[in-house]
């Protein structure tokens, strides 16, 4: 069995330009189901907005170098883990703070944010961190990544769609109202496919290395989601807020990842391979997480955070 940095992940180039068809049009949805009242909200709640936004887009990707190091994982699982971390959050988080009993509306404001700011900071982040890394760093040298060319990737398959679709929504809100559940809905289940095709199509691989990366997935996934309430436990945020901050920090869009990895990386062995399994792993923790918190309401809701509902 050849290392994992050596494996590439096979990919049709037709099925990879219909997935990032299809990421578009979930970014979309997600902006159909945003508005911009979503960014003026967010001032209502600076200290649980500041906490989150700084959990995901700077404690979490250190947290995540410094355990792929203790860890000791092979140089291309370490990219992997640094790229989910950089990724943004997805329409997930939003369904499972609802679950969970938290605050929807800053879930949503923060999602909203967060992928905006993201169109930016995620080349950044991951260029920054991966550079930096000890071992992780000569393999990214071999790759040649263009931290220009992959933002204008985001922003082709993030950016644009998701100002189209808070554009459309603020002009035709009837329309949207009549639009949005479906194409979120049908968007999601075929990204899913997606993802499942190219597990499938790579079956063999995943079978041999998922073993090498499943501890690494399930305890990033746990920090992931520790940072964010831990985070905002330490700024004392209310816990109808905190709810909300945790999934916003613990749920990555790992499918935004598992696109860039073939785009970029040549379905680098370690990185895809930890994108798909971060894919479900993150979901399946979360709904374990939601499902406790679902048996006890948030222990406190403050005036400003009602104030966002």
């Amino acid at each position: 069995m050849l290392p994992i940095d050596e494996i590439r992940l096979n990919f049709n180039p037709a099925s990879l330009a219909l997935l990032n068809w299809v990421l578009a049009a979930l970014m979309f949805g997600i902006a159909l189901d945003t508005r911009v009242e979503d960014f003026r909200r967010v001032l209502k709640l600076p200290l649980a907005f500041g906490v989150g936004i700084a959990a995901q887009f700077l404690v979490l990707p250190l947290i995540t170098f410094v355990l792929s190091i203790v860890l000791g994982v092979e140089p291309s699982i370490a990219l992997g883990m640094i790229l989910v971390a950089c990724c943004p959050p997805g329409n997930v988080s939003n369904i499972l703070t609802h679950q969970a009993g938290g605050n929807v509306a800053l879930s949503v404001s923060m999602t909203a944010v967060s992928n905006a700011l993201a169109i930016v900071l995620m080349p950044l982040n991951f260029a920054f961190w991966g550079h930096l890394h000890p071992t992780a760093a000569p393999l990214l040298k071999t790759i040649a990544l263009s931290p220009l060319e992959m933002t204008l990737h985001i922003i082709a398959i993030i950016g644009i769609p998701f100002v189209l679709g808070i554009a459309i929504a603020h002009r035709w809100p009837a329309f949207t109202a009549r639009v949005k559940r479906p194409v979120g809905i049908v968007s999601f289940l075929v990204l899913i496919g997606f993802i499942i095709g190219a597990i499938a199509g790579n079956w063999r691989f995943f079978i041999d290395y998922t073993g090498e990366v499943l501890l690494a997935v399930a305890l990033h996934d746990a920090l992931a989601l520790a940072t964010g309430y831990g985070c905002a436990l330490l700024f004392r945020v209310p816990d109808y807020d905190r709810r909300a901050i945790t999934f916003e920090v613990g749920i990555r869009n790992a499918g935004l990842g598992l696109v860039l990895v073939f785009s970029f990386f040549g379905g680098l062995g370690g990185m895809a391979v930890v994108a798909g399994v971060w894919g479900f792993w993150d979901i399946i923790a979360g709904l374990l997480l939601a499902s406790l918190w679902a048996r006890r309401p948030a222990l406190t809701q403050t005036a400003s955070s009602k104030a966002t509902a």
